[in-house]
């Protein structure tokens, strides 16, 4: 049942239509950026590596590091494996294309958190839903986005990483079920820290809600 929903949903949201608007966002922002990727780069490496004391906020290594643990995981892992399968070794060559392209796009995505970030009392506040509400002046898309974004990383995407986690003992003659019970309480566990730490101001049922859900996911993908 799990299997149908997520590969219906799979189909409409990894449509070719958004494949071909990514690449021609990634192509457009390259240019209008003069390609930053390659023209910064040397900027980019002295920045994350100075020791510049930060009064507020996180030092750039502590962002780069932040950034990088939200991208490379289990999903890139079992991505990048399911692309050599079904395109062979060529598609190596081809992601590597479109990350170049897509790091402009990333580019413009945190130069404009960056302009429309406001201050607040635990620290910095922005993001896309606050440039989309002070950007666009949109407020309703950025509340969508907001709504969109709780639902996917913390029902869907966590159940595609829990799946490609639980997959790999079954070769082992090791029952999904028994992965997800080994690893659920590890999960919610170290889930419940970061949120507890990280977002203290939440009201003590949303701070359960996360960490809920991703035990309650793991449990569901070892179907």
């Amino acid at each position: 049942m799990l299997e149908r929903i997520v590969s219906t949903v799979n189909d409409i949201v990894w449509s070719p239509a958004l494949v071909i608007l990514l690449i021609a966002a990634g192509l457009y922002f390259t240019v209008r950026t003069r390609f930053v990727q390659i023209r910064r780069l040397k900027l980019m490496v002295k920045l994350l590596f100075s020791r510049s004391p930060k009064a507020k906020g996180v030092s750039s290594f502590q962002a780069f590091c932040m950034a990088l643990s939200g991208r490379v995981g289990t999903g890139n892992i079992v991505g990048v494996a399911t692309a050599i399968a079904m395109g062979g070794p060529g598609a190596i060559f081809w992601m590597w294309v479109i990350a170049f392209f897509g790091a402009s796009t990333a580019f413009v995505e945190s130069t404009l958190a960056q302009i429309y970030k406001f201050p607040h009392h635990t620290g910095w506040r922005g993001g896309p839903t606050t440039y989309i509400d002070n950007g666009l002046k949109q407020r309703w898309l950025g509340i969508l986005f907001a709504v969109f974004t709780i639902i996917g990383y913390g029902l869907l995407s966590v159940t595609v990483q829990a799946n490609g986690a639980a997959s790999p003992p079954t070769t082992l003659s090791i029952f999904r079920l028994s992965s997800a019970v080994s690893s659920s309480p590890h999960c919610c566990c170290w889930s419940w820290r970061a949120v507890s730490s990280a977002l203290p101001t939440w009201r003590p049922s949303l701070r359960r809600l996360w960490p809920s859900s991703i035990s309650s996911s793991r449990w569901l993908s070892s179907d």
